[in-house]
């Protein structure tokens, strides 16, 4: 579990191909940027981006994880060079500053707006259709592996929009201040949500 809280901006150094020709997955070496690395070990969980990836190989400053081609048919910025967000499975002595995040990827958004307001951001995010029940005014949402709150939710054609509102110090220690106009981003639905849709389905198309 992680609290979409960005712990350090880190960076994709190397892809490589893993061995099984087309539809293998590829080996990701990660600058871990100021991420501290002495308490992780192989086998430990890290959120790259929002996608919860598990520790191959470790230095004292970068570790690598092996991305399958299924999660990289899924997700977005975890195949090229380039700055991800990183943050450490949550432990039971920590703050939970964000909210319960389980580092799965439920869907790809694309940016429709990223544009300055005041000192702030204006964030508008479409997201595919069959995630927008679970989008609500003030609920909680997962961009790229952070943490945000849903200021404005509309149905729109073939989609969901929902627009954030991103403080100066979210822009400053995330890689959401890359963010322009078509770039795809990662979504995590809320973890409440997502139980809450279940239990209210059950049983329907049985009494149907």
């Amino acid at each position: 579990m992680f609290t979409g809280i960005v712990a350090a901006v880190g960076k994709i150094q190397n892809v490589t191909p893993l061995p099984g020709g087309i539809d293998a997955g590829v080996r990701l070496v990660i600058d871990a940027g100021g991420l501290p690395m002495a308490d992780v070990a192989l086998g430990d969980s890290i959120a790259i981006n929002g996608a919860c990836m598990t520790v191959v190989e470790k230095t004292a400053d970068s570790f690598a994880v092996d991305v399958s081609r299924e999660s990289l048919n899924c997700t977005a910025g975890l195949d090229a060079v380039g700055e991800v967000n990183l943050e450490k499975a949550l432990t039971l002595n920590e703050r939970l500053g964000g909210h319960l995040v389980s580092g799965h990827v439920d869907g790809l958004g694309v940016v429709r707006k990223f544009e300055p307001v005041g000192e702030s951001y204006e964030l508008v995010v479409e997201a595919p259709a069959e995630l927008g029940k679970y989008l609500a005014f003030k609920g909680s949402i997962v961009v790229n592996g952070v943490s945000l709150t849903v200021n404005r939710v509309e149905d729109v054609p073939g989609g969901c929009q929902f627009s954030i509102n991103l403080i100066p110090h979210t822009i400053q220690v995330t890689t959401l201040k890359h963010l322009k106009a078509g770039t795809k981003v990662n979504l995590e639905i809320d973890l409440i949500a997502r139980y809450v849709e279940r239990m209210l389905s059950v049983g329907k198309d049985v009494q149907g």
